[in-house]
């Protein structure tokens, strides 16, 4: 975005095509840990505000894009001196193990404090947030999965309903037979089976899909 007037399509597409128009009302925001936040995609002026609050960091769980909201984002972060880490996550597919794996090590290794986001700041926030407490945080796998919860707008009878599954499917194999979550990670979860076996609601679908555009 070299020009004013290619800036002016990017500040566009952004507002009403990556539909920020809507997270200007309501940017999702939460902190969960002295050390972490969550929220939906943020515009340049709440990464300027995340600076002024000590945020090092930004984990974008979209991935890199060529569209006008990563272009501002990236800007926003180098203007500011924030580390833009890009984290690809999936809304609608159980996790990859090596996506597992990654994330464990970029929660050891990310510099603090930092802010996740994904789009709506509910879906794939919510599961990376769950997923930072519980094995970075070692808080308790039934508090840190209240991160997908229907008051950060996270639908669990939807397609995204299989991030829930995901940490149903290992506390139930735990109870059964305690297991280390990563070597149940490593050694017994299967992401194609326990994809075959979640089912979703075609009403939930409609609503996050059609509805609420999520990604």
């Amino acid at each position: 975005m070299a020009t004013p007037w290619q800036r002016a399509l990017g500040h566009f597409e952004s507002v009403f095509i990556d539909h920020a128009c809507f997270r200007l009302i309501y940017s999702n925001t939460h902190r969960i840990s002295p050390n972490m936040f969550r929220a939906s995609q943020p515009s340049p002026s709440h990464i300027a505000a995340a600076a002024r609050n000590g945020v090092r960091s930004i984990l974008n769980l979209r991935g890199g894009r060529d569209c006008a909201s990563y272009i501002l984002e990236a800007e926003a972060c180098r203007a500011h001196g924030l580390e833009l880490i890009d984290f690809p996550v999936n809304s609608r597919d159980m996790p990859k193990k090596e996506t597992l794996l990654k994330a464990r090590e970029l929660f050891a290794t990310m510099p603090y404090p930092a802010l996740m986001h994904c789009k709506s700041g509910a879906d794939r926030a919510g599961f990376m947030a769950a997923l930072f407490m519980f094995v970075h945080e070692q808080r308790p796998l039934a508090e840190a999965t209240g991160q997908l919860s229907w008051k950060y707008g996270h639908f669990k009878q939807a397609k995204t309903g299989i991030l829930d599954y995901f940490f149903e499917l290992y506390a139930a194999y735990n109870e059964k037979r305690p297991t280390p979550f990563w070597e149940w990670v490593e050694r017994v979860y299967d992401p194609v089976e326990a994809k075959a076996s979640f089912r979703s609601r075609e009403w939930a679908d409609a609503v996050v899909d059609r509805v609420l555009g999520r990604e």
